[in-house]
């Protein structure tokens, strides 16, 4: 096995894989990247049995062939190398020599043959969207996850598909992030997958443009296709909640707000807490909306935004992480936070961006 090829071209490819790659596994062969040279181009592979990422590169092969090496390091050489191409060869031992403008190194590999291969399955649906719009849509939910794994449903995002849209979801039952969108395409029948939080990250990093994104959702396993790479990965199994159940039917008032303002109206008074964790009460009342936090580790602060509300006064408390978060990726420059005037524990509603709805829970202050 033989090949040549553009040291940044190889560099992207192996950064696209690696980051599922453990070197603590149990199985050695998974600490491994899986080469395959043919006519014209290298295709790398890693999996951690969850998550299978498949990607290539252009090369030159003078000699075609299969085999593995050590991600990490090869990922580590191919970045610390001056030369603009790589050249590797690997002999039957799968030993490979590998240079690079005046470095030479030899790295050991393991045989192909126990490297797990590519799971087949029957698709239920397939959607297409753009990768830009995939991203921008999992990062308007996906920090809303939950972290705690003693409801496993809620580890994930909800990938939901209608006929006519498609939804994701993400709650830690605390609160409440949904993004929909029309959709173009769909090919089967509509339906529900919850994808792990560890896919959804790894996908996010690898969307970077506007190329078609293929959705395949099986059973028990969902495929993304792009030009770039193909991601498979396991489904949590379950049911998701009813979500729907969560927002309110009506609301009492709405505030428009400017979006970056409020973020950073939050931000300051959050400097009086010893962390993010803590809380921030928001008042709304005659045309102002005001910011209140204090703690007896650092002490307190307070600042306050002209908005346009005669309402009855309302306190509302919130994690103040909860709130920034949204704020921080929102497009807009206006968003609008509804609630009840009457019910200060009722959940509140921020919206802003097309399609992006989230609720949260305040918290009841002692």
């Amino acid at each position: 096995m033989k090949f040549t090829v553009e040291r940044e071209k190889f560099l992207k490819a192996l950064q696209r894989v690696n980051n599922i790659v453990s070197t603590r596994s149990m199985l050695p062969i998974l600490s491994n990247v899986l080469i395959t040279a043919e006519e014209g181009q290298l295709k790398l592979t890693a999996t951690d049995l969850e998550i299978r990422i498949d990607t290539a590169v252009e090369a030159a092969v003078a000699e075609p062939g299969v085999t593995t090496l050590p991600a990490k390091k090869l990922l580590a050489l191919t970045g610390c190398f001056a030369g603009k191409e790589v050249e590797i060869t690997v002999n039957e031992n799968h030993h490979a020599q590998i240079n690079c403008g005046s470095s030479r190194f030899k790295l050991l590999g393991l045989p192909a043959d126990d490297f797990p291969e590519m799971i087949a399955f029957e698709p239920l649906r397939e959607v297409k969207l753009a990768e830009s719009l995939c991203r921008r849509m999992l990062n308007m939910v996906s920090y809303a996850v939950s972290i705690e794994d003693s409801r496993k449903t809620l580890t994930g995002v909800l990938f939901a598909v209608s006929e006519r849209s498609v939804t994701f979801v993400a709650t830690d039952s605390k609160r409440l992030a949904i993004q929909e969108n029309n959709l173009e395409f769909l090919d089967g029948t509509p339906g529900d997958a919850i994808v792990p939080i560890k896919a959804v990250n790894e996908l996010k990093r690898m969307l970077e443009g506007e190329n078609p994104l293929s959705i395949k959702i099986g059973e028990k396993l969902c495929r993304m296709e792009s030009a770039n790479f193909t991601m498979t990965t396991k489904l949590i199994d379950g049911n998701y909640p009813n979500y729907r159940k969560v927002i309110p039917q009506n609301f009492s008032a709405t505030v428009e707000i400017n979006s970056a303002q409020l973020r950073a109206k939050i931000e300051t008074v959050g400097l009086a807490l010893p962390d993010m964790s803590g809380c921030v009460t928001l008042t709304f009342a005659d045309n102002k909306l005001t910011l209140n936090a204090s703690s007896t580790e650092v002490g307190e602060g307070s600042d306050m935004v002209d908005i346009e509300y005669t309402g009855d006064p309302i306190e509302v408390t919130f994690n103040p992480k909860f709130f920034d978060d949204p704020l921080k990726i929102s497009s807009v420059d206006k968003v609008k936070i509804s609630f009840n005037a009457a019910e200060p524990l009722n959940p509140v509603a921020l919206e802003g961006d097309p399609g992006f709805l989230y609720v949260i829970m305040p918290i009841r202050k002692h």
